[in-house]
C-alpha cells in the first residue's frame, strides 16, 4: 500500500498530503463506457452516496459543495473540495476518526467511454496501524472504489485497467 511509483503524474496534491507524505496511499485505474460528463455528474451527486457508496450512512449536502461532511463507517468526516474541473477532475479532503485522507480523481474521454482514475492519500495514526496490522483499509478503500467505478458505469460494462488488480 505504500508502493507510489504508479503515482499518476497529472494528480494535483494539496501541501502535506502528496503520496510520498501518505502513511498509506492506494491507486486504482478503469475504463467505462460512460462519457466523462455523466461520470462526473454520478460521482458528485453527493445526496446518492447513501444509496450506492458502502459505509456511507449520513451526509450533509446534495450536491458537491465547498464542505459537507459524510458519515462513513461509523465516522463523521468532514470535507472539504480542494479541486473541482468538471467533468475532468476532482479533489475531496476528509479530516475525522484520526486521519487525513484526500481522493483525488482524473476523468479523461478515450475512444469508446472513459478512463478513471482514483488516488487516496491518507495520513494519521489510525492508517498507520491498520496498514501494518490488517488488511482492514484496504478492503474499505477497494470497495469504496467498486461502488464508485459500477456508479460512473451506470449498469454498463466496465473493466479495471490491465496490471491494477486489486489484491
Amino acid at each position: 500500500m505504500h508502493d507510489t511509483s504508479n503515482s499518476h503524474p497529472n494528480m494535483h496534491w494539496p501541501a502535506g498530503l502528496s503520496p510520498n507524505e501518505a502513511h498509506a496511499f492506494f491507486q486504482r485505474q478503469a475504463m467505462v463506457t460512460t462519457p466523462p460528463d455523466r461520470a462526473f455528474a454520478l460521482f458528485t451527486d453527493v445526496s446518492s452516496w447513501l444509496d450506492w457508496s458502502p459505509g456511507v450512512t449520513g451526509v450533509s449536502s446534495e450536491a458537491l459543495e465547498q464542505f459537507f461532511y459524510v458519515q462513513w463507517h461509523g465516522h463523521r468526516f468532514e470535507v472539504f473540495v480542494g479541486e473541482s474541473e468538471p467533468p475532468h477532475r476532482v479533489g475531496l479532503l476528509g479530516i475525522g476518526a484520526g486521519v487525513q485522507l484526500y481522493q483525488a480523481w482524473l476523468i479523461t474521454a478515450v475512444e469508446g467511454g472513459t478512463h478513471v482514475v482514483t488516488e487516496n492519500v491518507v495520513r494519521g495514526e489510525a492508517p498507520k496501524a491498520l496498514d501494518t496490522l490488517s488488511a482492514t483499509w484496504v478492503r474499505l478503500l477497494d470497495d469504496l472504489w467498486m461502488a464508485q467505478v459500477n456508479r460512473m458505469a451506470d449498469g454498463l460494462p466496465w473493466h479495471l485497467v490491465e496490471g491494477d488488480e486489486p489484491p
